[in-house]
């Protein structure tokens, strides 16, 4: 049992977080995702609550599925993080630090449209920190975290292709580059 207090067991996490996320790790990377997957949720909701037009209750639920899913896929992989010796954001402070996404209070009063490619946007960034993180993960041979990030980016690609089906799209159209050739 540790002798330590809780202030001194936190600061030594800030300073091992600071360590990490200057060397990325597949801890620190996964914790991004953890404070993404935060912003995410709170956008989900926002979308839910205000998602106006002739497809408002059908998208509300469908906003509903993907706001439970969000809260799973935080819990869950913050899990694995405590699991396997690794540390999770666990602050607003953090979330705000380690998210890309960003949330607007002025965007609830988007179109549907918008709404929905907005979070297409936001799952594909996410899956930015995903895919480095798996091969974070393998390259510190940790084939759970690996694991479970490979199922979380299935289920986002998952999400980007049924809400872009949505907006009458492919699941890659309008997010990678296309050549002018």
């Amino acid at each position: 049992m540790t002798t330590e207090t809780p202030e001194k067991l936190y600061q030594a996490e800030v300073k091992q977080a600071d360590i990490d996320h200057h060397t990325p790790t597949a801890g620190a990377m996964t914790g991004h995702i953890v404070a993404n997957l935060v912003v995410l949720a709170d956008k989900l909701q926002q979308t839910k609550w205000y998602l106006k037009g002739l497809h408002a209750a059908a998208l509300k639920q469908v906003m509903a599925d993907l706001l439970q899913q969000a809260y799973r896929q935080k819990d869950d992989l913050g899990t694995v993080l405590i699991d396997e010796d690794l540390l999770t954001p666990t602050t607003q402070k953090e979330f705000t630090e380690y998210a890309m996404l960003r949330e607007k209070g002025q965007n609830k009063y988007q179109t549907a449209e918008w709404l929905i490619n907005e979070l297409v946007h936001d799952y594909d960034t996410s899956n930015l920190f995903v895919t480095r993180a798996i091969k974070l993960a393998e390259k510190e041979d940790r084939p759970v975290l690996a694991q479970h990030l490979t199922t979380l980016l299935g289920e986002n690609n998952h999400q980007i292709a049924s809400l872009q089906a949505l907006l009458g799209r492919t699941p890659r159209e309008g997010l990678d580059e296309e050549d002018d050739d």
